[in-house]
């Protein structure tokens, strides 16, 4: 008879599995709990960090004037256990919380700049404050729901003895100012694992998708100045140099690649009729999805700029104001921030917020989807979306594995930079998907801190898909930061 003998191996494998698959089984249920905990932790924080987004959207402070708002941010950290480092690279309303020691080091955006001339009561119908500037794209909700993803993480390091950094970045001047440009370029980022972000939005979903990169400057004429009746000869308009260059500037729409974006208004065209502007100035927006093509475009406008000061007797010079990457999105790190947002979920309307969606909704042009959008989780995409807009986290995407998701703060269909989305942004429509996004990033924050897998992955990607030969310039060169752009 032949006895079967299992091999030592074999002994060893049966003790082996069933541990190793316990083992695994506790990691999921241990990062479950944490997870359940800052879920319930930050739903019951919901009238503190309501009453911090209303203050800053009542402050409504434009880029690099948020004086008020940082502050505000700067204390709720500081409140909460985080060291506060302020005015970095030469930005007066940036700054830098830190909190843990070790890796990962997981850093999370916050902004909190306004819009100037959209100013806007939290009502649905336009009606305004009679300030300078408005929230219409929601940073008071984008800064506050970073602060508070921030600090439910801190307390679940400290409770559960987690090692890692938090390091949250107060960034101003999103809209135009480049504040996170100047951050990346003074190596604010270098020993960043991850970083996190957010956006509102009319849905709920990861962002994987990239930007438009944009290049914007101030194109400055001189003249010389006359009567524009008794010496009109003696003149020489900087107006018209502006309206030439424009003029070259729209007739070249034809001939650049039809996914480019070109935009501008003329902020000083002279004071008076009879009077020969001997200054006026244009403010340009060069957009496209490859940064190379938007700088041959820039290029390309300075010429026409060059050629109207040539053909209207005056001279020009321009200043660079802003210069911002396509972002660079990261499949790793979106596929796991989905599994988070879908178990946040979406937000839930009372009838009487129902009933404000859809008095905003009424306002509109065009036919806005349904108020139960707000509800859903949209899937994540297959493949890379191209997103219509551009922002200075493309910068950090070239340079950190980054990952971003939209939260439902604005009724369905409502345009971003609108009176309505400011109205939005002051109501609980807003608030609610705040915390949608202070939520989804505070359990993608967990994911980091307990698998180093996924950081390792996250990093893995960046890697191939920034390319062996990738080297960061910033598009706005080594300009002094242009704090004083919103004059």
């Amino acid at each position: 008879m032949r006895k079967f003998c299992l091999p030592v191996t074999g002994i060893l494998l049966l003790f082996i599995i069933p541990f190793s698959f316990t083992s695994a089984q506790k990691d999921v249920a241990r990062i479950e709990k944490y997870k359940t905990q800052a879920l319930t932790d930050l739903q019951a924080q919901w009238d503190q960090y309501k009453h911090v987004a209303l203050q800053i959207w009542g402050y409504a402070e434009l880029g690099y004037k948020e004086v008020q708002s940082s502050a505000l941010h700067q204390k709720t950290l500081t409140d909460n256990g985080f060291a506060v480092q302020t005015g970095v690279a030469g930005l007066p309303t940036a700054f830098v919380a830190t909190y843990g020691s070790g890796q990962p080091v997981i850093g999370i955006l916050a902004e909190f700049d306004a819009l100037p001339g959209l100013s806007q009561d939290s009502v649905p119908e336009k009606k305004s404050l009679g300030a300078e500037a408005g929230h219409a794209c929601g940073h008071h909700l984008f800064g506050t729901a970073s602060v508070a993803a921030a600090v439910e993480l801190k307390k679940i390091m400290e409770q559960y003895h987690l090692s890692g950094t938090i390091r949250l970045f107060g960034t101003p001047a999103e809209e135009g100012g480049a504040g996170k440009v100047y951050m990346v370029r003074d190596g604010l980022f270098k020993d960043v694992d991850v970083v996190i972000h957010w956006h509102p939005s009319t849905d709920n979903a990861v962002a994987y998708s990239t930007s438009l990169a944009v290049i914007s400057a101030k194109f400055r004429f001189h003249g010389l100045s006359a009567h524009a009746a008794v010496a009109p000869d003696k003149g020489r308009s900087a107006l018209d140099a502006v309206e030439s260059m424009d003029y070259m500037v729209n007739m070249m729409r034809e001939h650049v690649p039809s996914d480019a974006r070109i935009h501008y208004v003329i902020t000083n065209g002279g004071k008076a009729p009879n009077v020969v502007p001997d200054y006026a100035e244009s403010y340009y927006f060069v957009r496209h999805y490859n940064r190379n093509t938007a700088r041959e475009i820039f290029d390309r406008v300075v010429k026409a700029a060059q050629g109207a000061a040539l053909g209207t007797g005056t001279t020009m010079d321009y200043e660079i104001i802003d210069g911002d990457y396509d972002i660079l999105p990261n499949r790793v790190l979106s596929v796991a921030m989905q599994k988070d947002l879908e178990k946040v979920g979406g937000v839930d309307y009372t009838p009487a917020e129902a009933d404000f969606a859809k008095k905003i909704q009424a306002t509109f042009t065009y036919k806005a989807p349904p108020i139960e959008t707000v509800q859903k989780i949209a899937p994540l995409p297959a493949n890379i979306v191209q997103g219509p807009a551009s922002s200075d986290v493309g910068d950090v995407s070239w340079n950190v594995p980054t990952v971003g998701l939209g939260a439902a703060t604005w009724a369905p269909g409502t345009p971003p930079h609108s009176w309505q989305a400011v109205a939005c942004g002051g109501t609980n429509l807003g608030l609610k998907g705040m915390m949608v996004a202070a939520k989804t990033m505070a359990l993608m924050g967990i994911d980091l801190l307990t698998q180093p897998s996924l950081v390792t992955a996250a990093k893995s990607a960046f890697e191939k898909d920034r390319g062996p030969d990738f080297k960061y310039v910033p598009l706005l060169g080594l300009r002094r930061p242009a704090l004083d752009y919103r004059n």
